[in-house]
């Protein structure tokens, strides 16, 4: 069944309303008819089942009849950090962390990063990242909206991350005689069993471009106490690294139920 995201202000009296680009969007691309029925998702992560009634000109008309809740995301919520790289990769790691679960994604520029400066990114980027966040929650069927952050420096991206004992941070590297991440999450999982805050909120993921991070970077991220993970002795693309992250967290801490 299509679904569409939806804002819960276009629904007033169980009418749901549809306008300009959503209104050509379900209408004419999709051919949604009178009659026709699909689902609606709002921000409070509730799904309507609708039947359309009428369609106008400028606008649309739907009942709702039948509401269903969505499950939300599983804590520890996973985000990642990740240092621009081409567009087209960004593009796919979008779409992809939405569907993985991926709580929000923090862009940042680093010294091998694509950009080098938040102002070289171009005018809508983020407006149209935020476009395929909606796509890929529509066709998965979340009940919640990945967050896009604005794009900051590394050093900014730092003081955002706040590691403590309900927010683990790791980073993604290269470099040799690193414990992977399946061990180090597995050791500090044990290791915060024995705390008395067992509960880890948040999980950040630092990823670098397709040129990884320099040797300063790395001592800068070291120094702050986060922990670096080795990901194999095969170098992954950055959207390989990103879904394989992603994956092995959810793993760990039991998220795929």
């Amino acid at each position: 069944m299509r679904r569409y995201w939806i804002e819960k202000s276009q629904i007033e009296n169980d009418i749901v309303s549809f306008y300009d680009d959503q209104l050509h969007h379900i209408f004419d691309v999709c051919r949604q008819a009178v009659g026709h029925h699909f689902e609606v998702i709002t921000e409070d992560s509730v799904a309507y089942l609708v039947e359309v009634l009428e369609i106008k000109k400028k606008s649309a008309n739907a009942k709702i009849i039948e509401i269903r809740e969505i499950q939300k995301l599983p804590k520890p919520h996973i985000h990642i950090a990740l240092s621009i790289s081409r567009y087209p990769v960004m593009d796919s790691i979008m779409e992809r962390a939405v569907e993985m679960g991926v709580t929000s994604i923090l862009p940042f520029v680093s010294d091998y990063s694509f950009i080098r400066k938040e102002k070289e990114l171009p005018v809508g980027k983020i407006e149209r990242w935020k476009k395929i966040i909606i796509s890929a929650t529509q066709q998965c069927g979340r009940g919640e909206l990945m967050t896009i952050h604005d794009t900051t420096s590394m050093n900014k991206m730092l003081e955002v991350i706040n590691p403590n004992q309900k927010n683990w941070c790791l980073f993604a590297y290269e470099g040799q005689n690193l414990k992977s991440i399946e061990t180090l999450l597995k050791e500090r999982k044990n290791q915060n069993t024995a705390s008395e805050d067992k509960n880890v909120e948040n999980v950040w993921l630092i990823i670098g471009s397709e040129g990884g991070f320099s040797e300063k970077e790395v001592q800068s991220m070291q120094k702050l106490g986060l922990d670096p993970v080795t990901l194999g002795a095969q170098i992954l693309r950055v959207e390989t690294a990103c879904l394989t992250l992603v994956a092995v967290l959810k793993y760990v801490f039991g998220l795929m139920k």
